[in-house]
């Protein structure tokens, strides 16, 4: 393995123990999907790149894409939250409650 497929692979997992582990706030939830999804997005394009496929190219761009919706959603649920329970933290967040 490469240093750079190594430094890239590494990211993602520390993005994952993150959010595994110290889901105490929405937003440090958010931060690590969104440093789980940049190193997607880098390594994709490596990937692409070292290929040379040029069908392969936009690929990287849909998971940009997809990356954006999903830290615009993840913010409105952000802002939604702290506006109806006044907290970000995820213990205090029922789903069963209305």
């Amino acid at each position: 393995m490469t240093p750079i497929h190594f430094s890239f692979s590494t990211a993602f997992a520390l993005g994952l123990t993150g959010l595994a582990l110290h889901r105490h706030h929405l937003l440090s939830a958010l931060l690590c999907l969104e440093g789980m999804m940049l190193s997607l997005f880098v390594a994709l394009s490596l990937w692409s790149l070292q290929l040379g496929a040029t069908n392969f190219s936009t690929a990287p761009m849909i998971l940009l894409t997809f990356s954006a919706c999903e830290a615009s959603a993840g913010l409105g649920l952000l802002v939604a939250t702290a506006r109806t329970h006044g907290t970000d933290r995820l213990q205090n967040l029922n789903l069963l409650q209305c």
